[in-house]
């Protein structure tokens, strides 16, 4: 990695920085899942059913912290071999975290204070996109459409940082209101999240991939 810009570490590292206060609370979790101290706040959801938590857990920080090399040109162009490896990785580990966040939404009993129907549904939806991008990044690639294949990806991205960002929503809510939001309020502010990522998304999408890769189909 020797050839990576001084930007792109410096962008590895925001990544990384932005990811960890969700990566740290999941570990935590799976550390009391595997009989550890207890820290978090108890979660019967994860005491009775532990694995689809841990798989997303796992999943989720494999997918945000990997899938961070993957946007770095430096690695595209001078570590080939290593681009689609971590690629392949970080697919697998999308579609993983993803299903898994299915399945809970799905299947596990929140309060309406944790999750009312907007959340869920957007929940579903959202988990579906984001493998059905994976999917069509796969498949773009495979079709030598660089563009395709790294918005799709670019959008899967977004998605699964979704708890990143409504971390430091939620934690900026507590700031300026001072309590923590339930009910519509929460909806609101995790729905909203994924709106910023989205939007983002879109933003370099549109204007940093796109010029770059217009007539990139190699």
């Amino acid at each position: 990695m020797r050839h990576l810009k001084r930007t792109e570490w410096i962008a590895f590292a925001l990544i990384v920085a932005f990811s960890f206060i969700p990566a740290i609370g999941g570990l935590i979790r799976v550390l009391e899942l595997a009989g550890g101290p207890q820290i978090a706040p108890e979660n019967p959801r994860a005491l009775l059913s532990p694995a689809p938590i841990m798989l997303h857990i796992f999943s989720s920080v494999l997918f945000c912290i990997a899938g961070a090399f993957q946007f770095f040109p430096s690695i595209r162009r001078h570590h080939p071999t290593a681009h689609r490896l971590i690629g392949r990785v970080v697919a697998i580990a999308g579609c993983v975290a993803a299903i898994s966040g299915l399945w809970m939404t799905l299947f596990f009993a929140f309060p309406d204070t944790l999750q009312g129907r907007p959340l869920y549904w957007v929940r579903i939806v959202l988990g579906v996109l984001m493998i059905g991008f994976i999917i069509g990044a796969v498949i773009a690639i495979r079709s030598r459409n660089v563009f395709q294949h790294s918005a799709a990806m670019l959008r899967a991205y977004a998605i699964g940082q979704g708890a990143s960002t409504q971390t430091f929503v939620g934690i900026s809510w507590i700031i300026f209101v001072g309590y923590e939001a339930t009910g519509p309020a929460r909806d609101g502010l995790m729905i909203g999240s994924w709106v910023i990522n989205l939007l983002a998304a879109e933003i370099v999408i549109w204007t940093a991939l796109r010029p770059a890769n217009r007539s990139s189909k190699t």
